[in-house]
C-alpha cells in the first residue's frame, strides 16, 4: 500500500492534514517531464483553436506556422513559471530567444510531421487536429531535452 506523506497546516485555530505530494513529481526528472507535458496539452489545445481559426485566411499552412509562434511563447512562460521553476538565468527575453532557438529542430519535427500529415492524409487536411497532434507528439521528447538542457539548466 502506498503511504503518502501527511503535513498538518494551521490556519488560525484549523488545523488541516494535507497529503505532501510525493518528491518525485516536484523535482526529479520524471516530475519535470509530467509538467512539461501538461504544458504542451494546453499548447496543443491553443495550437488546435489558432489553426482552425486561421485556416481558412492564411490557408493551412501559414496558419500552422502563425499557431507555432504563439504556441512556443505561451509554453515557454509556462515552462519557466512552473515546469523549470528556479532554473536558468539571464534576462527573461534572452531565455525566451534561446527557448525559441533551441526548439527550432523541435519545430521542423513538429511541423514537417504535421504538414506530411496534412499533405499525404486527406482526413488531416479536413480535420487538421490529427495533424497538430502528430507534430505536437514528434516534437515534445526532443523539445523537452532541449529546454532542460540548453535553456533551463
Amino acid at each position: 500500500m502506498l503511504r503518502l506523506p501527511v503535513r498538518t497546516i494551521s490556519k488560525g485555530r484549523a488545523r488541516v492534514a494535507a497529503v505532501v505530494a510525493p518528491t518525485v513529481f516536484k523535482s526529479t526528472l520524471i516530475g519535470q517531464f509530467f509538467r512539461f507535458g501538461t504544458v504542451g496539452t494546453s499548447g496543443f489545445l491553443i495550437d488546435t483553436a489558432i489553426v482552425y481559426g486561421l485556416k481558412g485566411k492564411l490557408g493551412i499552412y501559414a496558419a500552422g506556422m502563425m499557431s507555432y509562434l504563439v504556441v512556443a511563447s505561451w509554453c515557454w512562460a509556462l515552462n519557466r513559471c512552473w515546469t523549470f521553476r528556479g532554473h536558468g538565468s539571464g534576462p527573461s527575453h534572452h531565455q525566451w530567444a534561446r527557448y525559441l532557438l533551441m526548439n527550432l529542430l523541435g519545430l521542423v519535427i513538429n511541423r514537417g510531421t504535421y504538414a506530411a500529415l496534412v499533405t499525404g492524409i486527406p482526413l488531416c487536411a479536413i480535420q487538421p487536429v490529427f495533424a497538430t497532434a502528430g507534430g505536437a507528439l514528434a516534437g515534445m521528447t526532443l523539445n523537452f531535452a532541449l529546454a532542460r538542457q540548453m535553456v533551463f539548466r
